[in-house]
């Protein structure tokens, strides 16, 4: 009880000393809970664009090894779509069969950067030890060009034409509770069915639709064969997700591979669910085994692929945010040890009297120590409160983040510009981006670590003090009595 009593009374008389020692411990640890929800923040919007980028429903992807790009002075890769002028004007060729192009819109379905996978690997991939679903899917690119009639021609042909392209992806209709579409809320209409498996019925995604002025009972073309729209979804995330889902089966009747040859029976992504989180490192090693040349990818290593400023964000917080507090920290428990040993000096006649009464060092030292541990509770809860302020602040004045993962469509555009201009060529890509409000939040971790910080703040001061009082010889300090 003295010790209580002793200790409430030296810190209510030295109240404006304490309360500046537990603000500098205050701010320093403010500043650290701030940087933390910061941070977990950025994560949890990175998270959600590696949800949208990824595949939602699933621990992993499995993706087909990407065709290897053409080399320079190689020309356009086998199967890829070109465009020649000569006397008869604009032609269009693939896999040597030239056509007229003049005029022309040419649609290709195609794969970019995922190579064919067998399908019956996907059954091989659900019958691993640890898997709990897999379905496969085709992730798809559909690229529309309009050739001009002048397109290349002599004496002012027009300029390379611009492909418009939307992303399809093809669903396995048995398998709903995998990949892009499993997160979609219809909006109207329904969605698609096992049923559904050989029609020519899409989902459209509800900002294609509204772009497009789609709604239920639409046509929508894919590679050139009209769709009817049975339903529009709406993602979770603000970004791009697929534009139109159709079945499987007639993504795989539709679509050409790198080489041209028809992808029936194939797919290029495998999406996998492990039976716990625990199991998906060793269901990632099995599936690197099973299919050797092919990409497994987590949500971890894709992360790495994201740009956009989410990606900025996440190393800003990481690292500047990281240093910063580690640096106010620092400067905060220093000032907290400084003036908690110029506390000591002003008190070394009181110290000393003590001793010369019977007291011990160390109990002189616990006393200090209780001080010091006390004003650090003060200013840990002084700071969670201030953490809890700044992630307001944050979370109220942050921009929407974005994130981009592009990807090429695998098609290859080569042409002669006009007024006998040198050869042209272009390889659209595919981007996707999601947006996310970025929220910083204070978690439980954060609120842990701020405690540990306030004690650890505390016992520093205290240490520093009581190394000052264990130097103190009560002669000395009787010497100072008047």
């Amino acid at each position: 009880m003295f010790f209580i009593t002793y200790l409430r009374r030296e810190l209510r008389r030295r109240m404006r000393q304490a309360v500046l020692i537990a603000l500098g411990l205050a701010l320093g640890i403010g500043l650290v809970v701030t940087v933390t929800a910061a941070s977990a923040g950025v994560k949890k919007a990175q998270a959600d664009v590696l949800k949208s980028l990824y595949g939602v429903g699933t621990d992993m992807t499995v993706t087909g090894k990407p065709p290897r790009p053409p080399t320079s002075g190689s020309g356009p890769p086998k199967g890829a779509t070109t465009f020649q002028v000569g006397p008869g004007g604009a032609k269009v060729c693939q896999n040597g069969k030239c056509e007229n192009a003049a005029g022309k819109t040419i649609d290709h379905l195609t794969p970019g950067n995922y190579g064919p996978i067998s399908g019956s690997k996907v059954a091989e991939v659900a019958g691993l030890k640890n898997v709990a679903a897999a379905a496969g899917g085709l992730v798809l690119t559909d690229t529309g060009v309009k050739i001009p009639k002048n397109f290349g021609g002599i004496g002012g042909g027009s300029a390379p034409p611009t492909p418009t392209q939307f992303n399809v992806d093809g669903v396995d209709t048995s398998h709903l509770s995998l990949g892009p579409l499993s997160a979609g809320k219809v909006t109207s209409g329904r969605s698609l069915t096992s049923a559904d498996a050989t029609s020519n019925v899409a989902v459209v995604d509800s900002g294609y639709a509204t772009t497009h002025k789609l709604k239920v009972g639409s046509k929508v073309s894919v590679a050139g064969h009209d769709f009817t729209v049975i339903g529009i979804v709406s993602q979770p995330q603000g970004g791009s997700p697929p534009a139109v889902y159709i079945p499987l089966a007639r993504a795989q009747a539709l679509a050409t591979g790198p080489t041209g040859k028809s992808l029936k029976n194939k797919v290029n992504a495998i999406y996998v669910t492990a039976a716990s989180a625990a199991d998906i490192s060793a269901v990632q090693s099995e599936i690197k085994h099973l299919l050797p040349a092919d990409t497994v990818t987590t949500a971890a290593s894709l992360a790495s692929q994201v740009t956009g400023s989410v990606s900025t964000t996440a190393k800003l917080a990481n690292d500047l945010g990281k240093w910063l507090s580690i640096l106010v920290l620092i400067a905060a428990f220093a000032v907290a040890g400084l003036l908690t040993m110029s506390a000591v000096a002003r008190r070394v006649r009181e110290f000393g009297t003590l001793k010369a009464l019977g007291w011990r060092s160390r109990r002189i030292i616990a006393q200090v120590m209780g001080e010091s541990l006390v004003i650090g509770i003060v200013g840990g809860a002084a700071g969670v409160a201030l953490g809890f302020a700044g992630a307001a602040i944050i979370t109220s004045i942050a921009p929407t983040l974005t994130g981009d993962l592009a990807s090429p469509t695998g098609q290859h555009i080569q042409g002669v510009g006009g007024s006998g201009g040198g050869p042209v060529s272009f390889n659209p890509t595919a981007s996707h981006t999601v947006a996310v409000p970025m929220s910083a939040s204070v978690t439980a971790g954060a609120i842990v670590l701020a405690v540990v910080l306030a004690l650890a703040g505390g016992l520093l001061a205290g240490s520093f003090g009581s190394w000052r009082i264990a130097r103190l010889r009560p002669a000395d300090a009787l010497a100072r009595v008047a």
